[in-house]
């Protein structure tokens, strides 16, 4: 396939999706867009249970494991301030994560791998994944059977801050466990000239704000990585009023097992004291998010003989406290995710968020020969894995 006449139609169909984006469980056009593209191109669509997302296989000719490619399809509740001509045509929506940019380079390395089809030594599996923002989509995809009989599995991310034709693979953890908190401090209400007649639950709740900072600065081992962020704050309704409730959210994000739930039971015992301490009780609620991304150590070096042979600079990331579900993935069978370099100003999740497009082709190509590479060398996983 020609790169140029490529490169030109990832980007075409990168730009369709900006403009038309879909929040997570939504993404209904989105999945009609990338079934007619591989429709176009004969790739084989699975079958699913899944309202959206978009599941496909492409049968090697020679016998051999099935590996598998993820993208990711869901955007963001943005309003986009980017001024691109291809700006999204949503109001309140937008790809502001990049999901647009991963979905066009795995359906290009999805048009490669086809096209190479009768030489691969196994079978490749297209996973273009719905709700990853909402930490669950994963989830879905493994419940709908299509991890089944995968032997590993590759994906990426873009990443502004590298430059284009840089990839960031690193063994081990690249990613943060996503926990999320709530916390209800019922007190006792009161006239605000008469505070001694109630439980001032606004002073309960800044000592266990403070108090929840100990976690990390005096429970955690200084060599390990743990963020407590409390990110909202909702108390009273008038001045004069000392409210009977207060409730506080946040999040928590940490890189091994044994922190996390470290940090949980603190959190649990320190809300719970400070609240008996001022007479208050404390309604915990914890959201548990998708664990920590672990990096398989063979998996990243096959990747990175991949990028080596597209002359990719390989460097060794520094992990993200950003969390991701491709995780979910990796507790059922090895792979790999990789930092794609897009050399953007601003960073995910933000309204001004961009790519440079350069990057596709690049990205497309990665992964392509990523997952030839692993179909050649699967048999060193297989070794690792006994």
């Amino acid at each position: 396939m020609d790169p140029i006449r490529l490169e030109a139609e990832l980007i075409s169909i990168r730009r369709h999706l900006h403009q038309h984006p879909e929040l997570s469980n939504e993404e209904f056009a989105t999945t009609q867009y990338i079934l007619k593209w591989l429709h176009e191109k004969n790739i084989e669509i699975r079958d699913t249970l899944l309202p959206t997302g978009v599941f496909a296989d492409i049968k090697g000719g020679k016998q051999g494991p099935t590996i598998a490619i993820r993208a990711d399809i869901d955007a963001l509740p943005i309003e986009e301030q980017t001024n691109l001509p291809f700006t999204s045509s949503v109001k309140g929506k937008m790809h502001a994560c990049g999901h647009d940019f991963h979905t066009a380079a795995a359906i290009g390395a999805a048009f490669l791998l086809k096209e190479d089809q009768k030489n691969l030594k196994g079978n490749i599996r297209l996973l273009f994944q719905p709700a990853e923002e909402l930490g669950g989509g994963a989830l879905k995809v493994i419940d709908d059977g299509q991890l089944d009989d995968v032997a590993s599995i590759i994906g990426l991310h873009n990443k502004p801050d590298l430059p284009v034709g840089t990839v960031g693979l690193k063994e081990g953890p690249l990613m943060a466990a996503v926990d999320r908190f709530k916390v209800i401090l019922y007190g006792k209400g009161a006239h605000a000239a008469l505070p001694h007649n109630g439980h001032d639950p606004i002073i309960g709740a800044v000592q266990l704000i403070n108090g929840l900072q100990t976690i990390v600065s005096r429970n955690i081992n200084p060599l390990e990585s743990a963020i407590l962020s409390v990110t909202k704050m909702v108390a009273g309704t008038t001045w004069n009023v000392i409210p009977s409730h207060v409730t506080i959210e946040g999040t928590v994000r940490t890189f091994s097992p044994k922190v996390r739930e470290q940090v949980k039971k603190r959190f649990y015992d320190i809300t719970e004291n400070i609240a008996a301490a001022f007479s208050q009780k404390a309604d915990i609620r914890w959201y548990s998010g998708p664990p920590p991304l672990a990096n398989n150590s063979t998996i990243t070096e096959i990747a990175k003989t991949a990028a080596y042979k597209q002359s990719l600079k390989v460097i060794n990331p520094e992990p993200s406290t950003a969390g991701e579900d491709f995780s979910y993935y990796l507790q059922k069978t090895p792979g790999t995710f990789a930092f794609f370099g897009t050399n953007g100003e601003e960073d995910w999740h933000h309204p001004s968020f961009t790519v440079d497009e350069s990057a596709l082709i690049k990205a497309a190509y990665f992964l392509y020969e990523s997952a030839k590479e692993l179909l050649e060398q699967q048999h060193l996983v297989a070794f690792e894995s006994k």
